[in-house]
């Protein structure tokens, strides 16, 4: 505990130079806006400058033009006054009806400057951007991290093998394609695909509901609710929906992002993969009551933390860390509550380097992480510092893409091709453990 506090204190630390970093930047930003506007007001100005004053020195020419023709005309009158010359006299001809004429004034209006915005401290604040209030909370800390001396503690442990407990076909067999798998209790489960319907089967393999999407588009992906409502993505319509009683909702509409992967979590936030229309960078969305809530897009140092592919399976931790299974990046990021990495996982060291290819994810009561590699057919296990633990090899699979883990931490596991779900147990049945204290 005191460590996590020191751990803690690191991020908080981080956490607000980052907020002190982004609200300078905002400044820097509106300060390089300002001055680009002033220095696009001054060029204007000295431009009409430029065009007035050669307005002047055009009318000040015509002036001096009228001026050097009134000249010529009393130095030609004085020339016949002085000349013994009738017939020079006789054949002048007077032009003071032309010279009468002035030169046109020149009517121009002085520029002036309007400000738009009466400068509002207020609506200044207001659009410069608020902080989110500080919110403290007291949480309860599991039982097992606060374990003293003489109690007793429930605890699972990994099985050197790994044992396949049931097969069960669905009708999701290629071409079709088994994607996403979604446990609603103990018997049941929903699965999806490249399918326009979202079937329930239970462990035998019995169809018991199918539930068509709203457009009649492919679903992107789906998951469960904490009350066990089906949740589903549509990424042609950009539109969150929810499935309850038969009757389906639309929660969540985008218009330049489309959503992809989705899971719901412990606090029933809904946790959605986005990618974007004009191929930025991919990005999370934490949604509660279907109202934005946090934006997941980028790392302290403001560079993407995911690829821009679409498919970002995704799950949340029990310690409330969010699991990213990034396709196209191969990698797998994991991210606490605030949005910074706490670690990336690329794949088993021993594998050639880009061969992971991670899916579906899913995490269990003890906090693992558990990956399904497409590429090399099996589950990679991590703990929640994501250290390798071992893989799930030994139950034939085949293409594993969608994974899921029921309340008692049995592992389910789509199958891409075989359009299979086989559910695996994998961690051994609680036992006690008791803690002495000796002195």
């Amino acid at each position: 505990m005191k460590k996590e506090i020191k751990d803690r204190r690191e991020h908080l630390e981080k956490h607000y130079t980052l907020l002190t970093k982004e609200v300078t930047e905002q400044g820097e930003n509106w300060h390089k806006e300002v001055n680009i506007i002033v220095n696009e007001r001054k060029f204007e100005i000295q431009e009409m400058k430029t065009r007035h004053f050669a307005a002047l020195q055009e009318e000040e020419d015509e002036i001096k033009q009228s001026i050097s023709k009134v000249d010529e005309g009393i130095q030609t009158l004085n020339k016949l006054l002085d000349s013994n010359d009738v017939s020079q006299t006789m054949a002048y001809i007077s032009k003071n009806a032309d010279l009468r004429k002035m030169p046109p004034r020149k009517g121009i209006t002085l520029p002036s400057f309007t400000s738009t915005l009466k400068v509002d401290r207020v609506q200044l604040r207001r659009m410069f951007g608020s902080l989110s209030p500080l919110a403290i909370t007291t949480e309860e800390r599991d039982d097992f991290d606060t374990q003293t001396a003489g109690t007793t503690a429930t605890v699972k442990r990994m099985l050197e093998e790994s044992k396949l407990i049931t097969t069960t076909d669905t009708e999701y067999k290629f071409p079709v394609n088994l994607q996403s798998i979604a446990c609603l209790d103990e018997e049941t489960f929903w699965a999806g695909g490249k399918d326009k319907s979202i079937k329930l089967y239970n462990f035998n393999g019995n169809l018991m509901k199918a539930i068509q999407t709203r457009s009649s588009n492919l679903p992107g992906d789906i998951a469960v609710t904490g009350i066990g409502d089906l949740i589903y993505t549509d990424p042609d319509t950009k539109t969150v929906n929810i499935v309850k009683n038969e009757q389906i909702q639309e929660v969540i509409r985008l218009r330049e992002w489309k959503p992809h992967n989705v899971c719901s979590t412990i606090s029933g936030d809904l946790l959605v993969s986005m990618e974007s229309c004009d191929k930025r960078p991919s990005k999370i969305v934490r949604y509660s009551d279907f109202k934005e809530k946090q934006t997941i897009q980028s790392d302290i140092d403001n560079k993407p933390l995911f690829s821009t592919y679409h498919l970002k399976y995704l799950c949340e931790n029990k310690n409330r860390d969010i699991c990213v299974s990034d396709f196209g990046g191969r990698v797998v990021v994991v991210i606490n509550q605030a949005g910074r990495v706490r670690f990336r996982f690329f794949g088993h060291p021993f594998h050639a380097k880009g061969s992971f290819q991670p899916l579906g994810i899913a995490t269990d009561s003890i906090s693992h992480i558990l990956v399904a590699d497409y590429n090399s057919h099996s589950i990679h296990v991590l703990n929640k510092d994501g250290e390798f633990l071992c893989y799930i090899n030994s139950c034939n699979l085949d293409f594993p893409w969608g994974l899921c883990v029921d309340i008692k931490d049995n592992l389910f596991v789509a199958e891409w091709h075989s359009g299979q779900v086989k559910k695996i147990k994998y961690l051994s049945d609680m036992y006690q453990l008791r803690h002495y204290c000796f002195l």
